[in-house]
């Protein structure tokens, strides 16, 4: 039968396990968090760059002159 001191001395150890597994949890929070707000400024990024060029090339094909036969 376990005794009183080796009881408490599992608590202890689990109460520190839980609480590392806890600041885990919130460091793996955090860094979701922090590649979500990347991932979104990534995709404004990226869509302003298709903007830009599709602008450019609906730009350069009506600057482009007419084919001789005209």
């Amino acid at each position: 039968m376990p005794t009183l001191e080796s009881l408490e001395a599992r608590i202890i150890d689990l109460e520190s396990l839980l609480a590392r597994q806890e600041r885990l949890l919130d460091d793996y929070n955090e860094e979701i968090l922090r590649l979500n707000r990347l991932h979104e400024h990534l995709l404004l990024r990226i869509e302003a760059q298709e903007s830009r060029a599709n602008e450019m090339l609906i730009r350069s094909l009506s600057e482009e002159p007419p084919p001789p036969h005209y």
